[in-house]
This record gives structure tokens, sequence and C-alpha cells, in this order.
């Protein structure tokens, strides 16, 4: 009878012992799982900024529509402006003529664009796919709205103007994703309370409601 005894009493420790690894272990792992997720949502979201930065760059304002802006990621190019006369700043323009790098020598006392006039300066304004510019011709831009680990559940797009306290004007957007939705299928009772004191209860870049330079709240 000891024996029995002592073979459940060893049982009912085991247990005890795996139920309090698996407590602790629990928060442990959302909280590592919870970092995974939060780094690639917030490079998905500081690539969304990029995107709306050469948009706006091109077009004055930015998009609240995620077609129209992998569209013109996709199909769209920008302007790169290429100066011919710089040199490395290693080199004095004196040894720059005598290596052939140079057939004359730049005056001091003019400025750029008269520099630019008489021919001493040369620029050349090219255009390049924005796909290519800002993330390479392999980047799923397709991809770009859903937020990962959603099973296809899109970022919050908008866009529009804010107007300062002083009157000014300025273009805005903003691009989000609660946690609720960045943590779906993890301890729900974790997600709910986690809200690391930030005012919205998630992640997202700029804001429609203040002039935020764009910035991420986790920034």
């Amino acid at each position: 009878m000891k024996t029995v005894i002592h073979i459940v009493s060893l049982i009912i420790i085991i247990l005890l012992i795996l139920l309090l690894v698996r407590s602790i272990s629990k928060p442990i792992n959302f909280k590592k799982e919870k970092t995974k997720r939060y780094d690639k949502v917030i490079t998905d979201l500081k690539d969304i900024r990029k995107a709306q930065i050469a948009y706006k760059d091109i077009y004055g304002k930015f998009t609240g529509d995620f077609d129209t802006l992998t569209n013109f990621v996709k199909n769209d190019s920008m302007p790169l402006v290429r100066q011919i006369g710089m040199l490395p700043d290693t080199l004095t323009e004196i040894m720059a003529l005598d290596m052939g790098l140079i057939i004359t020598i730049m005056p001091e006392d003019k400025t750029e664009e008269e520099l630019l006039a008489e021919g001493y300066l040369i620029r050349d304004t090219v255009k390049i796919c924005v796909l290519d510019s800002l993330f390479g011709a392999i980047y799923p831009i397709d991809s770009i709205k859903y937020i990962p680990f959603s099973n296809g559940v899109e970022y919050k797009l908008g866009a529009g103007v804010f107007e300062t306290g002083s009157k000014v004007k300025v273009q805005v957007f903003e691009a989000s994703a609660e946690n609720f939705t960045i943590l779906n299928g993890l301890n729900r009772q974790l997600i709910i309370n986690l809200n690391d004191g930030k005012d919205f209860p998630g992640l997202k870049v700029g804001s429609l409601t203040e002039a935020t330079n764009n910035a991420g709240n986790w920034e």
C-alpha cells in the first residue's frame, strides 16, 4: 500500500512540476513570438513609409489606397540626377588635372549655377523604376499590404491633410495593425492586456490626427 501511495505521490509531484514549468514558459514563449512578429510588422511599416514618401515626392500627396501604392511602385519611375564634375574628397583639382581626370580647373569665384551654364558641371536626369530604386526587383511588393501571421488581413491605410495649430496644412498618412491582428492565435488574455504603454494598441507609422513626420510609434 505504501508503495502505491509513493508512486501516486511521485506522479502528482511530476505533474505539478510540469504545470509550473508550463506556466512559467508560456509568457516567455509568448514574448519571443511577439518580438518576432513585431519585428516583421515594423519592417513592413517602414517599407510602406518608404513607398509613401516616394509617392508624395512624385505626386505631392500620400495615398490611402494600397492598390494605388503598389501600382506606383511596380510601374512608375522616379528621376535620378547624375552630376558630372564632382571630385573625390581625396583628390585636389591640381592632382586630378595631372592624372587626366579633368581637363580644366573649375573657377573658384563662380556659383554652381554659373558652372553649370558654362559647362564646367554637367547634370543628366534619368528615370529609374521605383521598385528597383527602393527595394530591388525581387521584392514582393504585392504582399506589402498584408499583415504577417494574419491569414490575409490587410494593414489599415489612410491619407489626408492635417492642419497644425499654426494653420499650416500638412500632408499625412497612417498605416497600422492592431495587437490582436498581429498576434492572432496566441494567448488571448495576453493579447488583450498588451499595449506597451502606447495610445494605440499595436503598431503604426504616421498619423492622421497629428504631424509626426511619418514616425512609427515604436521609434
